[in-house]
């Protein structure tokens, strides 16, 4: 049944892809054959699609002196495009077709996303294996680069492709929107770091992101459990979700959510938190909202740019690609509205990544801390984490999303539970049946191996032989999974069952009473 909607999905968002695309304009749709346009995917909002559509159109005029129009498509979040763009390759694959031929550029999304839509994608078509990658590398001039990216790379993470698939855009830090008024009438006091999720006073008053579906909310999962740690930043993610109102689609739904009072805090990008903290104090709120980057806690990391294979307009979607790279777009991401080389109407208040930007401009730009001095690789960092926060998040927080809330709102309730905020677990109390409530609550699943065997994910090496063997499909044959199945379906199904069971643990030692 899973499989069959996540099918229907696919196709149906992948018949928005190819369908005409929107435009960046106040009202009306510009028709192809007034001139040349470039389509460009992205998951951005529409301040930046208009802030940045008009300023190429401005600029191509002026430098290459040709009238042009920039085309938004915007089908859902870098996860659901990511996965459009495969599927839709796929199926030309499959039919002998040429990959792309809808769009020139893809605007957006983490650089994880990226380095999977650089991978080639292989099908079976009459016989033969067809491969092809969803990406046009790009060549650009290497001392221009190096003006930009300097080493390539920060805190660690790669900023640029050396092959030239994708080109970061802007820089993204991942924290927590809070809503002061809510947080006040709540008694909690604003976040200092990730463990205030986890606070039992948020109960129905955090708004979260389906990171199968929002890659930034995955970037941003990851970091908690890097730098927490794979067991304590689990056991802060499975809180956050228990007292979250909703798990919504969009990484933007949250800091809408708290900006609305409807949510007192959030997980989200930094530049959605920035962005709707702005829109409040100039719609006559100041102060009512607040943002964090968690000192120490979190990830800087590349938003990427780049061409399309079989775009229809190469040329153009290599010109969208180096004016977003150049001072005149980067400068856009920072000045003030108004300003020279400034955006006309919005403030993005996005962190450029261009080091000859900063060094220009920095004196100008609203947010004036320096990424290159604050990012920092995360000791220890597992490569594997990332692939686990999508499948085993939606086990934990969406499959069994309420036996989740009712075993939170059962531990909260037992009288020995520490008053106040804070990660409380197992280790922290001495109640015995409060302790029993908790270590059944923070369990995590397992796998099962070749051979009988079962694999722990609590340790890197695990991880990654899970990641090899189920995940990539590694352990196919093994007997693990059905045939018709997807492996990450099943393993999915097997981990909601888990949680099913140790939130009904839970319930079980409420009902017998402390």
């Amino acid at each position: 049944m899973r499989h069959g909607r996540a099918a229907a999905f696919l196709a149906t968002a992948f018949a928005v892809l190819v369908a005409v695309p929107v435009a960046a304009r106040r009202g009306s749709v510009p028709v192809r054959g007034e001139g040349r346009a470039v389509i460009v995917v992205s998951p951005h909002h529409e301040q930046i699609r208009q802030e940045f559509g008009e300023a190429f159109e401005r600029w191509h005029e002026r430098v290459h002196g040709e009238r042009v129009t920039v085309l938004w498509n915007t089908p859902g979040g870098a996860s659901d495009i990511r996965r459009m763009l495969e599927a839709g390759a796929l199926a030309a694959l499959r039919a002998g077709r040429s990959v792309g031929g809808t769009a020139d550029v893809v605007f957006g999304g983490g650089s994880w996303e990226f380095e999977q839509l650089k991978r080639p994608l292989s099908a079976e078509s009459g016989g033969t294996t067809r491969t092809a990658s969803l990406l046009e590398p790009v060549a650009f001039d290497e001392a221009w680069l190096r003006s930009i990216y300097g080493d390539g790379t920060l805190g660690g993470r790669p900023v640029v492709d050396p092959d030239g698939h994708w080109f970061g855009a802007a820089l993204s830090s991942f924290g927590i929107v809070w809503n002061r008024e809510a947080l006040a009438h709540a008694g909690v006091d604003e976040p200092s770091g990730w463990e205030s999720l986890a606070d039992p006073r948020l109960v129905g008053l955090t708004s979260l992101s389906n990171p199968a579906q929002s890659g930034s909310v995955a970037t941003a999962m990851e970091a908690i459990l890097q730098h927490e740690g794979w067991g304590r930043g689990w056991a802060i993610l499975r809180r956050a979700a228990a007292n979250a109102r909703t798990v919504s689609a969009s990484g933007t739904r949250g800091p809408i959510d708290v900006s609305q009072g409807e949510a007192a805090e959030a997980i989200c990008i930094d530049f959605y938190g920035r962005f709707q903290e702005q829109a409040i104090a100039d719609g006559g709120s100041p102060g009512r909202l607040g943002y964090l980057d968690p000192p120490g806690r979190t990830a800087i990391e590349a938003d990427p740019i780049a061409l399309l294979r079989g775009a229809p307009e190469p040329e153009l979607g290599r010109r969208f690609i180096e004016f977003t790279l150049s001072p005149d777009g980067q400068r856009l991401w920072q000045l003030a509205p108004g300003t020279p080389g400034g955006p006309r109407r919005f403030a993005l208040r996005r962190l450029p990544v261009s080091r000859a930007v900063w060094e220009r401009d920095r004196a100008r730009f609203i947010d004036r801390d320096d990424p290159w001095v604050s990012a920092r690789a995360i000791p220890g960092a597992d490569p594997n984490v990332r692939a686990f926060v999508a499948p085993l998040f939606s086990a934990m927080a969406i499959d069994t999303r309420i036996l989740l809330r009712r075993a939170w709102e059962a531990i909260v309730r037992h009288p020995a539970y520490p008053a106040g905020g804070g990660l409380v677990t197992a280790a922290d109390v001495g109640d015995p049946a409060l302790r029993t409530m908790l270590e059944a609550f923070d369990a995590m699943p397992v796998a099962d191996g070749p051979g009988g065997a079962t694999v722990s994910l609590a340790y890197a090496a695990g991880r990654a032989a899970v990641r090899d063997g189920w995940l990539r499909g590694a352990w196919r044959g093994e007997g693990l999974w059905a045939e018709a199945e997807s492996p990450a379906d099943a393993l999915r199904v097997r981990w909601a069952a888990h949680f099913e069971r140790t939130m009904r643990d839970v319930l079980a030692v409420a009902e017998d009473g402390p």
